[in-house]
């Protein structure tokens, strides 16, 4: 008989986070709902999981702070204990912290911000990879922000720690494409009580729910794509990626010809993308030593 699949998903006791548990679940695996518990406050990662036992799917949770002192080998090793194994990672805890411009956010600001939404999740990769690289099909989903591809005003340090989190899975892609771990990103956009607390009003045509799709498909088995960037909601997804210009080059190269060619280089009509910075850099030196006088 077929072993069930086990997931974990952090940030889990609501929003996005309780939305990809959810659909995970129905889709069969068995689910550690992992959110941090509030003294004096009923645990909502053991809500989520208790509605989904309700349901008859398999559910356990976890009430442990992503940040807190030991919390990634605490977290990874009661999902590896309760499911005895671990074939899907999906890192959706994070904090949006201070809206502030740059030039009033305190250093504080930044680091906190930066130790939940990108070192915690660090900690936890280390913490499963050995799990997941024991897994047929280990699945790990980064969940991301299109803050963290174009930046947002008000917000660099959410922006900030979303692209080093997207920077950092794709490396982590790269590292294991010749392993059975797949590993990729989901920017969703969605209404929650995150969106609301930034002054977006809530949307039932961005339910959480209706993110989810690309987050089931991304961590089953069949998924063979990797160190790719999704963009979901109102169940509408896109792929985003980074290209590069064909751009172009002259042998005795000044600040003026730049300037009278930079239309012309910048022009994406042909934007090649990458797998990797060593792809995109083996590709332009190729082009740059072939360069000829213009």
């Amino acid at each position: 008989m077929k072993k069930q699949r086990t997931a974990l998903v952090t940030g889990a006791g609501k929003g996005l986070g309780a939305a990809f548990a959810r659909g995970i679940a129905a889709d069969g695996s068995a689910v550690m709902v992992n959110n941090r518990s509030h003294e004096g406050q009923p645990s909502s990662a053991k809500n989520i999981a208790d509605s989904l036992i309700a349901q008859g799917f398999t559910a356990s949770h976890d009430d442990h702070a992503v940040d807190g002192k030991g919390a990634a080998d605490a977290i990874i090793g009661h999902a590896v204990a309760t499911w005895d194994g671990l074939d899907i990672l999906v890192l959706n805890a994070g904090i949006t912290g201070p809206a502030a411009k740059v030039g009033t956010l305190t250093d504080a600001d930044i680091r906190a911000v930066m130790e939940i939404n990108f070192h915690a999740n660090t900690a936890l990769i280390d913490a499963a990879l050995p799990h997941l690289m024991a897994s047929t099909a280990g699945r790990i989903l980064f969940i991301a922000s299109s803050a963290g591809l174009y930046g947002v005003r008000g917000r660099a340090s959410y922006a900030a720690s979303k692209g080093a989190l997207i920077a950092y899975a794709r490396t982590l892609a790269d590292e294991l494409s010749r392993t059975s771990v797949r590993v990729n990103i989901l920017a969703p956009y969605a209404a929650t009580n995150m969106t609301a607390a930034q002054g977006e009003a809530l949307n039932e045509a961005l339910h959480p729910d209706k993110a989810t799709a690309a987050a089931v498909w991304l961590t089953r088995p069949e998924c063979q794509r990797t160190g790719e960037t999704w963009i979901a909601g109102g169940n509408y997804f896109c792929r985003a990626t980074a290209i590069e210009s064909v751009g172009g080059g002259t042998p005795d190269a000044t600040a003026d010809w730049f300037g009278e060619n930079v239309e012309r280089l910048s022009a994406m009509g042909n934007g090649q993308e990458h797998s990797g910075a060593e792809a995109a850099f083996a590709d332009f030196f190729n082009r740059a030593k072939n360069i000829s006088k213009e």
